[in-house]
């Protein structure tokens, strides 16, 4: 009986030949699948994720105007509060357009270890389709919000050297410091640069943030000097009405700063907006206690310093703690904090007027270290499974010591540089006077 087929190479034939034919046909539905899969991975614009960060953008420009300017400007004394308004609100401005022109660029752009590249100047390519650095909202979203970072993180250094520098100095001084210390530093940590290779974590801004402007602050507040009458004369601050609302407002806007840091409406985001509460409820009691043993009474001032000691705390870690972790973080930074604008003012002998060492640079200190600890996740943090939190802990101890040297060094220049250029300081009589009326030549109030 004869095979099925006339012969074994009759039968290879036929066997090659049907093999073609089904490739053939399976082509287009292969070609059609990886096409689709390669248009899913493609970044795309999600309306939702942009949403939530044009929100964030806006709730970080709420923390700063009004914000910081009111809870400053309740601190100072009445004959200087338009002097601080006008600073925060005039930094917040100069920044902005200094952020469009070359700072996110130098942050975003390029590969360097300590700044990026000059590829975007003046947001050169940035168009309505371009994708930043999250894959679901437009270029121009992520720009305006990380700007809103830069813009705040120098306004937070008008409280050191508030009620005796002059106006033109502090800007001059913020233009500079934000080209030499605020921009490497995002880039360092957030752009792809030195301690982003290291493994540092910052969710929100601890060492790029709180602890830059910390520094810069107790520079500023050691080379600009101490204020006429200080240690001699009272210098309560004028509105503690004002500073509340002030401290609300900057509560409020810190979602956007922490929760927007996720950069996307999603899990992450939550979980650093329960951690944003958490921790900043902590800090209030946790201020409070401490100043109740320690005084007698518990102050509304306190608790509003509390309140931000926590906020600064917390935002290295929100996005990598579990709420347990943050309560603790809180609570921890609330009493260190406090420590922070007695003790430690004391013993360092600087007349930083609104504290922005003691409560920025100390809370984002204690919040970058402990981000470390907390978040492993037999703590309830959402690292790995094979997190190492000794590695860890080293790791952020050498993103703060990075922080403060960098940030030490480029401040005592520039502030030696401003006063050789201008002068830092107004005169004797024009500080007794107030700065609103020899500065701006207007007063807050009519008496």
């Amino acid at each position: 009986m004869k095979s099925r087929f006339a012969s074994p190479a009759l039968g290879l034939s036929l066997l090659l030949g049907s093999g073609l034919a089904l490739a053939q046909a399976a082509a287009p539905e292969a070609a059609a699948s990886a096409a689709a899969v390669a248009a899913e991975a493609a970044p795309k614009v999600d309306s939702g994720d942009t949403a939530w960060m044009l929100t964030s953008t806006l709730l970080v420009i709420l923390m700063t105007i009004p914000g910081l300017a009111l809870f400053y400007g309740g601190l100072t004394r009445s004959k200087n509060m338009l002097s601080v308004l006008m600073q925060v609100f005039v930094v917040f401005s100069l920044i902005s357009i200094l952020w469009a022109v070359f700072g996110y660029s130098l942050a975003f752009s390029g590969e360097g270890n300590f700044v990026g590249g000059f590829d975007k100047l003046f947001l050169k390519g940035v168009t309505t389709d371009t994708i930043g650095a999250l894959a679901t909202i437009p270029e121009y979203v992520f720009v305006a919000f990380q700007g809103t970072f830069a813009a705040i993180t120098v306004a937070l250094i008008v409280g050191s050297f508030a009620e005796r520098m002059k106006f033109s100095a502090v800007l001059v001084f913020s233009a500079l410091w934000f080209a030499l210390s605020y921009v490497p530093m995002a880039h360092i940590v957030w752009g792809g640069g030195l301690l982003a290779q290291d493994g540092a974590l910052d969710f929100a801004g601890g060492t790029v943030v709180h602890i830059n402007a910390g520094i810069a602050g107790l520079v500023g507040a050691y080379v600009v000097g101490k204020r006429v009458g200080f240690g001699r004369e009272a210098f309560t601050p004028h509105s503690l009405t004002l500073t509340m609302v002030g401290a609300s407002l900057l509560w409020v806007g810190w979602f956007g700063f922490n929760a927007g840091s996720a950069g996307a409406a999603n899990g992450t985001a939550g979980l650093a907006f329960v951690n944003t509460v958490l921790a900043t409820a902590a800090a209030t009691l946790g201020w409070c206690a401490g100043e109740a043993m320690h005084k007698g009474k518990a102050s509304m001032l306190g608790a509003a310093s509390g309140a931000v000691g926590g906020l600064v705390a917390i935002t290295p870690a929100a996005g990598f703690v579990g709420p347990m972790g943050s309560i603790v973080i809180g609570a921890l930074a609330g009493l260190v904090c406090l420590w922070g604008v007695s003790g430690l003012k004391r013993l360092l002998k600087a007349d930083d007027a609104f504290d922005v060492f003691g409560v920025h640079g100390v809370g984002g200190i204690l919040g970058a270290i402990l981000t470390g600890v907390f978040a492993a996740p037999a703590l309830g943090g959402t690292a790995a499974a094979d997190f190492a939190m000794g590695a860890q802990v080293w790791i952020q101890v050498k993103s703060v010591l990075f922080t403060i040297a960098w940030s030490g060094v480029v401040s005592v220049v520039l502030y030696k540089l401003v006063d050789l250029m201008i002068g830092l300081r107004v005169t004797e009589e024009e500080e007794r006077q107030g700065l609103d009326i020899s500065s701006h030549g207007e007063t807050a109030y009519n008496r």
